[in-house]
């Protein structure tokens, strides 16, 4: 299996529709099992296609190009979470191509309000992979040390909610770094004993998938390793790469993406 994780960063980059349509062209050619993807966002005065997504959502505009690639086999499953710059919806996505069994979506900060952007949600899907299930969910979390909204109550939350859906993977932006001891990162996988698959990797790279300021690390001046593939058990892993990095494909946010090969 094939599985990518991005930040999207949406609608804030510039070329943003050319970006969309590399970012297509790569899962054509890869055909990727499960794709998460955060900071998916849509205009608040946009028009309603289906359910709570609307036209100019980011997951649905890049489902769209995908279909121009004659690409059509990729369900996409989104929710809101919270407010962003303003005028957009700022949600979180997974799309897939195996046949989906169940939908998640919770919220697993202490503020439920949408409107406050601190707020979080995760979004999942339970899919069958070769006649058995496996679940897979979308994350993207808060700071270790934010008083308002701190990384392990969310973590706790998520641990929580996800328990029942073995086996299963968390993907996505979890805003601590692993290269930071005593932290988010390291109660993930020390004490929640998830397993970092880009550890496990036989081949990998640097794991960096932020280099220097972004928004939500305005002081940064450090190469991050925050966006993350964990499985709550050892798979193995023949590979871990950054893509999106401007080595492997071009860059398409202020985030890099992570691109995991695991033996089913």
């Amino acid at each position: 299996m094939k599985l990518l994780t991005l930040n999207c960063h949406s609608w804030q980059e510039e070329n943003q529709m050319e970006k969309i349509q590399h970012i297509a062209r790569a899962i054509k050619e890869q055909a990727y099992d499960v794709i998460a993807l955060q900071e998916v966002s849509q205009s608040i005065d946009a028009g309603i296609v289906t359910g709570n997504i609307k036209q100019n959502n980011f997951g649905l505009v890049l489902q769209q190009e995908l279909v121009k690639l004659e690409v059509s086999d990729y369900e996409l499953v989104w929710d809101f979470a919270h407010m962003g710059y303003d005028t957009y919806e700022e949600g979180l996505a997974i799309l897939t191509r195996h046949p989906i069994k169940k939908t998640h979506s919770f919220f697993v900060s202490k503020s439920t309000d949408t409107d406050f952007w601190k707020t979080r949600k995760i979004v999942g899907v339970t899919v069958e992979v070769q006649g058995e299930e496996m679940s897979f969910y979308t994350c993207h979390l808060g700071w270790w040390s934010d008083e308002e909204e701190p990384a392990k109550y969310q973590m706790e939350q998520l641990l929580e909610k996800v328990e029942g859906t073995e086996p299963y993977f968390l993907m996505g932006d979890f805003n601590n770094s692993a290269h930071i001891k005593g932290e988010g990162y390291e109660y993930l996988t020390s004490t929640a004993g998830l397993h970092d698959t880009y550890l496990l990797a036989s081949e990998k790279d640097s794991g960096v998938t932020v280099e220097g300021k972004i928004a939500g690390w305005d002081e940064n001046k450090q190469d991050l390793r925050i966006d993350l593939i964990l499985a709550n058990s050892p798979a193995s892993v023949a590979s871990s790469k950054v893509v999106f990095n401007g080595q492997h494909r071009e860059i398409v946010s202020d985030h890099y993406g992570v691109e995991v090969t695991v033996e089913i």
